[in-house]
């Protein structure tokens, strides 16, 4: 008998995001405190290194993941690692170049681009819910943008290319659990990315990056390192206790954060067209959810009917 999600308790979807929250916004700090003493490909280097420490310690202490480091889509793990890397550094040169509520927003763009990508690679359907959604996140882009006008920044291209490549690994991730466990999706991401940025380094002429860090950098280092996989577990935990319906508008409340958090340590203005876009995104990716719940119900009462 299928669970009810409905009659699941809230508190730990919460308490999952909440920590997802949190995880996040440290690591944007954090990738953004480092740059003032790393290069970037520094600061990838470093988190993709931690990951492995993190991951093999966890394999020590509980054995059965050990076999779970393997794969038969090596190819399609080569694919997705790329993009997600380039995403990556992406996403962290955004964080230097703009303000972090408009990083963000513009980040949230990524599920549209998965909307579409999932009607080209997947063979999934392209309903009316969806092409809203794409619809209305390219109005949001525009509104914070702002093309034309004194505002606009090339670095919101950073950015934008980062949700696109976002999206590409997203789709790949999902062919990817169909056959491959999480922990050997992350062993393999980390194991694959730690050469790319290692080469990275290598181009920069830089590899005393270690001793470029004083007592000041070693919170945030310390951050990047833990952060970035505890966000993404609790981000997986809170889909796993309850529905998208519930967790995705949670993690929306990371614009408004990050905004508070860039305004008080930075002196970031708080833009109100942030906010309009981000306003046009999050209901396009809203109308979707709902609208795949209604269907997936719809489905499921269906043989009752017939029965």
């Amino acid at each position: 008998m299928p669970v009810n999600r409905s009659s699941q308790p809230l508190l730990p979807v919460v308490l999952w995001m909440m920590g997802a929250l949190v995880s996040f916004s440290v690591m944007a700090i954090s990738v953004r405190q480092l740059s003032n003493q790393l290069v970037l490909m520094e600061i990838l280097a470093l988190r993709n290194l931690s990951g492995i420490v993190i991951l093999s310690a966890m394999a020590l202490l509980h054995p059965p993941l050990r076999g779970q480091i393997k794969s038969e889509r090596l190819s399609l793990h080569a694919l997705r690692n790329a993009v997600h890397f380039l995403a990556t550094y992406l996403w962290a040169l955004s964080l230097t170049l703009l303000p972090l509520a408009t990083v963000f927003a513009l980040e949230f763009t990524a599920p549209a681009w998965v909307c579409v990508l999932a009607v080209l690679f997947l063979g999934e359907r392209l309903t009316a819910s969806r092409v809203l959604a794409v619809v209305l996140g390219f109005a949001g882009v525009l509104t914070i943008i702002r093309p034309g006008f004194e505002t606009f920044q090339a670095g919101t291209l950073v950015i934008l290319s980062a949700a696109v490549c976002f999206s590409i690994s997203i789709v790949t991730q999902k062919l990817l659990t169909k056959s491959d466990t999480t922990y050997g999706i992350l062993f393999i991401m980390n194991a694959s990315q730690l050469p790319m940025a290692l080469i990275g380094v290598y181009l920069t002429g830089s590899f005393g990056f270690l001793y470029k860090l004083g007592i000041q950098d070693l919170l945030p280092f310390l951050c990047v390192c833990v952060f970035g996989i505890v966000g993404h577990l609790c981000l997986t935990n809170a889909f796993r206790a309850g529905d998208a319906i519930v967790v995705v508008p949670l993690d929306f409340l990371r614009i408004p954060l990050i905004a508070i958090v860039g305004y008080v340590l930075y002196g970031e203005p708080l833009d109100p067209y942030v906010f309009v876009g981000s306003a046009f995104i999050v209901t396009g990716i809203l109308w979707n959810i709902f609208a795949e719940k209604r269907h997936q119900l719809a489905l499921e009462r269906q043989p009752l009917s017939q029965g």
